[in-house]
C-alpha cells in the first residue's frame, strides 16, 4: 500500500486484530452483492469505504422515487437509472481505488454459479426467497461462506452460512424451501428506513470479518433485530440432516447448478 492508502485506511491499521496484514486481505478480495437496493446500499458503501478490492453488484432494477426513502447509495438524479450504475458512481467517490463491477441483470442459477465461483464472499442483500434459495444452493455446491440479511417493518434478521464448515447449517435448514414461508416485500409492508441500514451494515462487518478472518462470526446463529422495542437477540441455528441442499442423509445436493 502506498502512503496515502495508508492514510485513508489508518483506523482499520490501528486496530491490533486488523493492522496492516488485515487490510492488505481487503485489498486483495472480491465480494459480490446480490441486490443494490435497501440491504445493498450501505453494505457496499461500507465494503468499499473499508478498502475492498473488487466488488461485483448485481441487481436489475432501475431507481425508482419510492426507493430513496431507504436506498441510501442512490439520488434523486439517479431516478430512472440502474441501481447497479448508480451504486457504482457513488461508491466511486467513496473510493476510487476499488473496483466496482456492475451487472444490470437479474441472475439465474448458472450465473449465479460463475458470479459465486469469483468471490471470496457473497452478500444476500435481495428481496425474495427464490434468490435466497438459490444464492444458498450455489454457495453450498461451491463452499462459499455467504451473508444473509433481510428487513421488513421494524424487524430484521442477518446470519452468515459457511459450508467451509461441514457441520454447519445452509439458509435451507433455516427456511426448507418446502415451508409455508410468505414473501414480506417491502412494497407491500414497509419498512423502517433505518432498518435496512442497520442489517445491511451487519452484513458488511460479517463480511469483512470473513475476509479478515477475525472475531466470532454470526455462523450457527441467527440475530433477530425488532427496533420498534428496540430488542436484538440471537437464536441458535442446527443443521438439519434431511435437508434436500446440504443434508447427510441422501440428499445433499440433489438440485443442481443447471437447474
Amino acid at each position: 500500500m502506498n502512503d496515502e492508502q495508508l492514510l485513508r485506511y489508518s483506523r482499520h491499521i490501528l486496530l491490533p486484530d486488523i493492522g496492516i496484514e488485515g487490510q492488505q486481505k481487503l485489498r486483495d478480495a472480491h465480494v459480490l452483492i446480490i441486490g443494490a437496493g435497501g440491504l445493498g446500499s450501505p453494505a457496499a458503501m461500507y465494503l468499499a469505504s473499508s478498502g475492498v478490492g473488487t466488488i461485483t453488484l448485481c441487481d436489475g432494477d432501475t431507481v425508482d422515487l419510492t426507493n430513496l426513502q431507504r436506498q441510501i447509495v442512490h439520488r434523486t438524479a439517479s431516478i430512472g437509472m440502474s441501481k447497479v450504475e448508480s451504486a457504482r458512481a457513488v461508491l466511486a467517490e467513496i473510493n476510487p481505488d476499488v473496483c466496482v463491477r456492475a451487472l444490470n441483470e437479474r441472475a439465474d442459477q448458472i450465473r449465479l454459479s460463475e458470479l459465486v465461483e469469483e468471490a471470496d464472499v457473497v452478500l444476500d442483500c435481495s428481496d425474495n426467497f427464490a434468490t435466497r434459495y438459490a444464492v444458498n444452493r450455489v454457495c453450498v455446491q461451491l463452499k462459499k461462506p455467504f451473508v444473509s440479511g433481510a428487513a421488513t417493518r421494524f424487524d430484521g434478521q442477518v446470519a452468515v452460512f459457511d459450508m467451509r464448515d461441514s457441520l454447519g447449517p445452509c439458509y435451507h435448514c433455516l427456511y426448507p424451501e418446502q415451508s409455508e414461508a410468505l414473501e414480506t416485500r417491502c412494497a407491500i409492508m414497509g419498512v423502517f428506513s433505518p432498518l435496512v441500514g442497520i442489517i445491511g451494515s451487519m452484513q458488511a462487518a460479517e463480511a469483512l470479518k470473513v475476509l479478515m478472518g477475525i472475531g466470532t462470526l454470526l455462523c450457527s446463529r441467527l440475530l433477530v433485530t425488532d427496533l420498534l422495542h428496540m430488542d436484538l437477540r440471537t437464536v441458535k441455528l442446527n443443521k438439519d440432516p434431511a435437508c434436500r441442499v446440504c443434508g447427510t442423509d441422501g440428499h445433499l445436493h440433489s438440485h443442481s447448478l443447471a437447474n
